[in-house]
């Protein structure tokens, strides 16, 4: 019998043994091809030689020295490098070791910023309906997601959430793209002058929705009316790329698409590839000045965060992502990944949506292509599609919920950059076979 706490106390997982670069293996030999990179993680794809030559070459130099008395120079030179390739204007990286934790840092950077600023009554926190910014507590009352928060609303704090910019079920007929991406930002300044225009410390997005929404990029022109108003109203923008960042959309930032920079912005997953836990939250010199001459110490911390192997990691892997110019991969294959889903379910009367930016795909599936209207909850389409996936050897992220926490249902798509050809083929093909079992007869 297992002591292991899984994630399903009623369907305990399948023993991993082994990878291999677009695969996972399991006890039987069985292998899986990541479809997902797990949750958008695994980037490189498993095994990879010189990252994991990099983790063993720190382990053996220095594995551990508290960052309350130590810097190391795994995390300088990560820290460098990052900032080298970052949006204008962000100056300095605050190492953790997740996404959660990212989220969470920012937030309490983007409070104590504002009280070392003459600010303290900016309180209020705005994020958008049907996101995901993580499961810590602050992270979870920031998402707007229903059914990931509902039994801890009790020990949520209060978040105000406007509308995501979702084009395919909220554009109007007889609206165009931009049109329609002006009104959904528009929601932002309503909620900022409801709630008092001195009282809104933070807007958070992420800027291709991930788990909850399933790949969806903002219109061309939504983002930059965001930073108008956070502009205008003195509200921090906070943008979450720990699924969307580092190289997944086709930019090693993906709000670099967007033609903008966030005041704190938050990396992690595709950071380490799955072969350290680490995050990063970035932020503007001009908070770190503020900070630098108020109090002089930011009020957080957690015991592993700048961990000099994680950051050892993540520097060997955000190293291979410029250096072997996987960026142009992730846009060769994400053609080729597009086309694909378009030739073998762009006419199928249940996918009402094929969507995403790079190597970061989405179908919604529904019951009518025309009206758009999703299964009834109780088919439980997407979990039917997860263990049927997984029984033809893929993994891929299926979630409901998509439209509003209940009804709905998506697949996520995040294959590691390296994925060839072949491998673009078959897992359009296993998709073509779980759709198959999973819709109701």
């Amino acid at each position: 019998m297992s002591h292991v706490f899984p994630r399903q106390n009623t369907a305990p997982p399948v023993k991993a043994v082994a990878s291999d670069g677009c695969y996972i293996i399991d006890e039987n030999g069985k292998r899986y091809l990541d479809g997902s990179g797990g949750a958008a993680v695994s980037c490189l794809g498993h095994g990879d030689p010189e990252i994991t030559a990099a983790i063993k070459a720190q382990a053996d130099t220095l594995a551990f020295a508290h960052t309350g008395f130590f810097t190391s120079t795994p995390a300088e030179e990560l820290a460098d490098l990052l900032i080298a390739h970052a949006p204008a204007g962000l100056e300095r990286v605050y190492f953790v070791s997740g996404g959660s934790e990212a989220v969470e840092a920012a937030l309490k950077l983007a409070r104590q910023y504002h009280v070392e600023n003459g600010q303290p009554q900016r309180r209020h926190i705005i994020a958008r309906r049907q996101s995901y910014h993580g499961n810590t507590l602050g992270a979870l009352a920031t998402g707007g997601n229903q059914l990931r928060r509902a039994q801890f609303e009790p020990i949520l704090v209060d978040v105000s959430h406007i509308a995501p910019c979702y084009a395919y079920i909220d554009q109007r007929g007889g609206e165009t793209p931009f049109d329609y991406g002006q009104r959904a930002a528009q929601e932002l300044e309503d909620e900022i002058l409801r709630l008092g225009p001195d009282t809104v410390m933070a807007f958070v997005a992420e800027p291709v929705v991930g788990a909850t929404l399933g790949a969806v990029p903002a219109v061309e022109g939504y983002f930059k009316r965001i930073r108008e108003i956070c502009d205008t109203y003195g509200v921090l923008l906070i943008l979450d790329e720990v699924m969307c960042g580092m190289g997944r959309t086709g930019h090693l930032f993906a709000c670099d698409a967007d033609g903008i920079t966030p005041d704190i912005l938050c990396i992690a997953k595709g950071l380490g590839a799955g072969y350290q836990p680490i995050g990063a939250m970035l932020c503007t010199g001009t908070i770190y000045d503020v900070i630098g001459k108020g109090s002089g110490a930011f009020q957080h911390g957690h015991t592993y965060i700048g961990h000099p192997i994680a950051c050892a990691a993540a520097l060997a892997v955000v190293k291979a992502i410029i250096g072997r110019d996987l960026m142009s991969a992730v846009g060769r294959q994400s053609d080729r990944l597009f086309a694909a889903l378009h030739s073998a379910f762009g006419q199928h009367a249940h996918i009402g949506d094929i969507r995403g930016r790079g190597l970061f795909a989405g179908i919604e599936i529904v019951e009518d292509r025309t009206s758009k209207t999703p299964f009834d909850p109780a088919h439980k389409i997407a979990a039917r599609f997860k263990a049927a996936a997984f029984d033809a050897g893929l993994i891929c992220y299926p979630m409901s919920g998509t439209r509003d926490g209940k009804r709905g249902d998506h697949v996520l798509l995040a294959p590691p950059f390296v994925i060839s050809d072949a491998q673009v083929t078959e897992l359009v093909g296993k998709l073509e076979t779980a759709l198959a079992a999973a819709l109701p007869r």
